[in-house]
């Protein structure tokens, strides 16, 4: 939360992220083609969500749900009331029945479709490593002083509790993670994150 702290981690994230960009930007293309092979609708998903100083941002994906994936989770819980506690108590679903077989289930498990969120790291509303950014019927499950915990810094594309958990830990549990991660930030923890993310994601460990 330290003024030059803040700058020494900006400087990381234009230099890693730009490159990590270039890198990215042809996997992006073809895996985005195979997406609207797959399935009818846009390539990519954009949704607002809330970032630093709870500030609104756009954060991109690679589109993995059907266009009509909320009605398709409304109807999958009503017809297996059994799955609404693993729901609400994570907010997701270990078979998700929004996600496109077959391409939006092979990038998801290997976080292809979080690439495209290095562009926004290298504009400025997001960060390589920090607190993801979460919608709104997440965040709200949350007390208000980690709310605000939150909005001190830029969300992040991969965090402490992003691969130390991944999608299996509770929300205590992603709490926990999140604050201690903001509190006790160095250069050396994110490079160790982002170096873990790449095992993590690899081994495509605890991804739905």
């Amino acid at each position: 939360l330290r003024p030059e702290n803040r700058i020494v981690k900006r400087m990381l994230d234009i230099i890693l992220g730009s490159v990590f960009l270039v890198i990215a930007a042809p996997i992006i293309f073809v895996c985005g083609l195979m997406v609207k092979t797959v399935s009818r609708g846009p390539m990519f998903y954009v949704q607002e969500r809330e970032g630093l100083d709870g500030n609104k941002i756009r954060m991109w994906k690679l589109r993995t749900m059907y266009v009509d994936a909320e009605r398709r989770l409304e109807d999958h819980l009503a017809a297996n009331p059994g799955l609404r506690s693993e729901w609400e108590s994570k907010c997701k679903l270990a078979r998700d029945p929004r996600v496109v077989r077959g391409v939006g289930r092979f990038l998801r498990r290997f976080s292809i479709d979080e690439l495209p969120q290095l562009w926004c790291v290298v504009t400025g509303t997001m960060s390589l490593v920090g607190p993801r950014p979460l919608p709104d019927y997440h965040l709200n499950i949350f007390a208000h002083e980690f709310r605000e915990l939150r909005r001190s810094v830029r969300p992040g594309v991969t965090g402490l509790w992003q691969i130390t958990i991944r999608n299996a830990g509770a929300l205590d549990e992603h709490q926990r993670y999140d604050s201690y991660y903001i509190r006790n930030w160095s250069v050396w923890l994110d490079i160790y994150l982002l170096a873990k993310t790449g095992f993590a994601v690899l081994s495509a460990k605890g991804a739905f």
